[in-house]
């Protein structure tokens, strides 16, 4: 086995080397191929089709869990955004300054309340997100929920769709976070105590000073402490970046990169010990100067951070509970993993995972960036933990590359994308089959489950070996969440919960990507339908 995976490794770095050259250049580089993960492909396990993996032909098993008076609203629920023009409209509305009269307002969200809001949205509070919880767990669902007032959605997974395709791409953020975390197409919804920044997908929130950071740290240990009153293993935990000011993230991320390429310039005394955050291939046109040092308030600040973390872990680890950190843009995500892999260095021990990170494979550089990460954890004897999404920056990302003349990060192609994903889960996949570590596989594209629980099951990896979770967003994908837990395999669905007032932009980015017949929702409102249709008339019969 050990000569097995030397070897892949040797072939991934060479394929590697060869296939990611990253551009930094000021003069606009147009590619007309792109080059993507090469990762050795291990002995395929036999074909099956994906039904033989989900099971969707039996309909009334596959729902089993739910009850019928739920599958009727879901279907309607689901058949009623599939209505373009009445989604257009609803939408119009909740945009519109109507919402600024009071009757129509109160009309418009007692509508979508019992709708959407009710379909999409686990709650409004802990107390309704607990009873959520208990019956996911019961359905045989793990839960991951966040508070809509500390919500970054990526107006991403969130929450801002920077869709990649007509399949929503979900993250895995677990229970016990602060906001809808997400990359690769979800939304970012509003807080308190934030300024509202604006992207292509949408507004979404960062914090922007250390009382808000404070603030938004409350919500996280509440809702991690909250897992007491839960049954076991029916909570995950997470966290969003309503802890990390972004001003200091970007000042963080640009003195990184610049330490990366100039490692000579000058030593970061307020880094602490970390896994790799960059490859070669990695943008770097962020930090084109050298940037200034970290003033003593941004020291201070930093400090804050990591204090922040700290309790968060010590809470998290205190309760069993996982952190899951998740990615954003380019310009700041070298801080965040900065901050991720320090907190895996120092809480990661034994086989299992405490602390995650997210890969985004819509990078091109996600694969060696995986790869050289696992690596450096193994040398440490860290068992490291991977959320893999696909991306939700898409959009700005490239408009941002073209404005400065330099090569897109972003893969060329949406199939391109869809093969790394599915490259680095594999990879992965081998790696944890026979050693310590995680993978969250957040999507929710079927082939990419498809082919993940195949091989999953052909490595011997099943629910009880907490190695592998498939993880999608609450009344999403349900009935490929249902497959899997009836192939045998780990599923947590992600929970926003808060006042419907509150959580307003998710569910108009939820409303936007479910429309239409070709949306990602369009097998669920089929099988549904089917199995409604088989309960009524079970019922009649008798």
């Amino acid at each position: 086995m050990a000569m097995t995976t030397n070897a892949r490794s040797v072939n991934l770095i060479r394929s590697l080397n060869s296939s990611f050259h990253f551009a930094q250049t000021t003069t606009l580089v147009n590619t007309t191929t792109t080059t993507i993960l090469n990762i050795p492909h291990s002995p395929q396990p036999q074909q099956t089709t994906s039904d033989q993996v989900y099971g969707f032909v039996d309909t009334k098993r596959l729902f089993s869990s739910v009850n019928t008076c739920k599958l009727i609203r879901s279907t309607v629920n689901l058949s009623v955004a599939s209505m373009e023009p009445v989604v257009d409209l609803g939408m119009w509305v909740m945009s519109s300054r109507l919402m600024e009269v009071g009757l129509v307002k109160k009309m418009v969200l007692g509508v979508i309340k019992h709708t959407v809001y009710e379909h999409f949205v686990a709650g409004a509070d802990t107390g309704e997100v607990n009873r959520t919880v208990k019956k996911l767990w019961e359905s045989g669902c793990d839960a991951m929920s966040h508070h809509s007032t500390v919500l970054l959605f990526h107006v991403s997974p969130p929450l801002s769709l920077d869709r990649l395709d007509s399949t929503l791409v979900s993250t895995r953020s677990r229970m016990g976070t602060s906001g809808l975390l997400a990359s690769g197409g979800f939304d970012k919804g509003n807080g308190h105590s934030r300024s509202m920044l604006t992207r292509d997908l949408g507004p979404y929130p960062f914090t922007v000073d250390d009382e808000s950071c404070d603030k938004n740290s409350q919500p996280i240990l509440k809702t991690v402490e909250s897992t007491q009153f839960l049954p076991p293993s029916s909570f995950r935990g997470g966290e969003d970046h309503s802890d990390f000011p972004v001003s200091l993230l970007k000042r963080v991320s640009g003195l990184l990169r610049w330490e990366y390429k100039n490692p000579s310039s000058y030593p970061l005394q307020w880094k602490r010990k970390t896994l790799p955050i960059f490859a070669e291939c990695s943008a770097f046109y962020h930090t084109l100067q050298k940037p200034s040092p970290l003033t003593t308030t941004e020291e201070h600040d930093l400090e804050l951070v990591h204090k922040r973390l700290t309790t968060i872990c010590d809470k998290a680890l205190e309760s069993n509970v996982p952190v899951v950190i998740d990615a954003e843009d380019t310009s700041i995500q070298p801080g965040i993993d900065c901050f991720t892999y320090w907190a895996t260095v120092k809480y990661n021990k034994g086989t299992k995972p405490l602390v995650y990170g997210t890969v985004q494979a819509y990078l091109k550089d996600a694969g060696q960036r995986l790869f050289e990460t696992k690596k450096a954890a193994d040398k440490m004897g860290l068992p490291i933990g991977f959320k893999l999404v696909r991306g939700a920056y898409m959009s700005s990302e490239r408009k941002l590359a073209h404005s400065l003349g330099v090569e897109s990060p972003i893969h060329n192609s949406i199939n391109d994308t869809h093969h790394c994903f599915n490259e680095c889960a594999s990879y992965m996949l081998d790696e944890v089959s026979s050693g310590p570590g995680g993978l969250i596989l957040a999507t929710h594209n079927l082939k990419s489950g498809k082919m993940a629980a195949r091989k999953a099951r052909d490595l011997g990896i099943g629910k009880d070996s907490d190695k592998l979770e498939f993880a999608s967003l609450y009344g999403m994908a349900d009935a490929m969440s249902f497959g899997l837990r009836n192939a045998g395999f780990g599923v947590s669905k992600y929970l926003p919960f808060g006042p419907v007032s509150e959580i307003m932009p998710y569910l108009l980015r939820r409303a936007e990507e479910n429309k239409g017949l070709l949306s990602s929702s369009n097998l669920d409102r089929h099988l549904m339908m089917q199995a409604t249709c088989i309960l009524l008339c079970i019922h009649n019969c008798f």
